[in-house]
């Protein structure tokens, strides 16, 4: 099907690269793989410190996503690294302070436009200020705030597949039919219900 070197490269990047950053990975991932994108597109994730790099995945998340069958046990946290400005098409800030921290460390204004808030492409938060998209850290709390967690990173999926459909159709990586026969058939994103 894709038989490029050169997949769509996401990025997702919170904190400590344990709780919010690999859900939003792994359950974009799962998206994309739904979509017929999956060898079109590849989403990792990184935290904005080394607190936690070598770490696995904090349980909770890991509870959340087993529960909708989404593995995690392979995650390991690892820190942002400069040269992934260049190397990725989108990167997602999960909250505020990851956003700003991404624009005030972009090299240029190519890698800054590439920096968005995860949540800018959640439909019922257009027109909002990115002061109101960031997703607290459930590090924090409990069950429930990964709940909520999960629930305010799903709400934003169905965007970011288009997004990056649309992207794909424009771009010369990938061949119409590659995308045709995976974005344009499926309309919505039906796993993760």
């Amino acid at each position: 099907m894709y038989s490029t070197t050169s997949p769509y490269r996401i990025i997702t990047v919170c904190t400590g690269n344990i709780c919010r950053s690999p859900m939003a990975a792994l359950m974009l991932t799962e998206a994309f793989e739904a979509e017929g994108l999956g060898k079109l597109v590849v989403v990792d994730s990184a935290g904005t410190t080394g607190y936690e790099v070598g770490h696995p995945i904090d349980p909770r998340a890991a509870r959340k996503l087993t529960a909708h069958h989404i593995a995690s046990e392979d995650h390991v946290a690892r820190q942002w690294r400069q040269e992934w400005f260049a190397e990725r098409d989108l990167i997602l800030a999960l909250d505020v302070d990851h956003f700003g921290w991404l624009q005030e460390g972009a090299p240029d204004r190519e890698s800054l436009a590439k920096v968005r808030m995860l949540r800018s492409f959640d439909p019922m938060m257009a027109g909002r200020s990115s002061l109101d998209l960031g997703i607290e850290d459930p590090w924090y709390g409990g069950h429930t705030d990964f709940d909520n967690t999960w629930t305010l990173i799903k709400a934003a999926i169905p965007g970011i597949v288009r997004h990056v459909g649309a992207a794909l159709a424009e771009d010369p990586r990938s061949s119409a039919s590659d995308v045709r026969d995976g974005a344009t058939e499926h309309q919505q994103v039906t796993s993760m219900s």
